[in-house]
């Protein structure tokens, strides 16, 4: 069953997700820290900061954002490979920006082993996401890497 706080709660962790990638690609964080991090001070957790004072992270589906964040450790091979082959000629991962190298892992990642998730709700989802940290030229860029990478993975 989908509620819309489960969708909610999804797409938050897709998100947070995305910023434990981030953050274990910049400061090489070890894996079970970095979730033990996000699931004492991210997740559904009060806003540690003066200019937020009171607000609350959003609740996202802690299980969720673990498989991510674990199935992208685990797959990164596989995933990087699948991705590269989808960038133009001349283009390598290293030449995207390190956040969206993360946004392009966690849905292909999605896409690949998470067939319970439609195929359109987790591009739309990780465009979404990409709209949090950049503008609509990125977002499209996202959507169109995702959806070739959709067609190999799922049909």
């Amino acid at each position: 069953m989908n509620s819309p706080a489960r969708s909610q709660a999804r797409s938050t962790a897709r998100l947070a997700a995305v910023q434990a990638l981030y953050q274990q690609q910049m400061e090489g964080t070890a894996l079970n820290k970095l979730l033990d991090e996000f699931h004492q001070h991210r997740l559904g957790r009060e806003v540690d900061d003066e200019d937020h004072e009171g607000e609350v992270f959003a609740d996202a589906e802690v299980e969720f954002f673990d498989d991510l964040v674990r199935g992208v450790d685990a797959r990164r091979d596989e995933i990087d490979a699948a991705l590269t082959s989808k960038l133009s000629q001349g283009w390598t991962l290293l030449r995207l920006d390190k956040t969206m190298l993360q946004v392009l892992r966690a849905g292909t990642y999605e896409l690949m082993a998470r067939a319970d998730v439609p195929q359109a709700a987790a591009i739309s989802e990780y465009v979404d996401v990409a709209k949090a940290f950049f503008d609509d030229r990125e977002a499209k860029f996202v959507n169109g890497i995702l959806d070739s990478v959709a067609k190999d993975v799922r049909g």
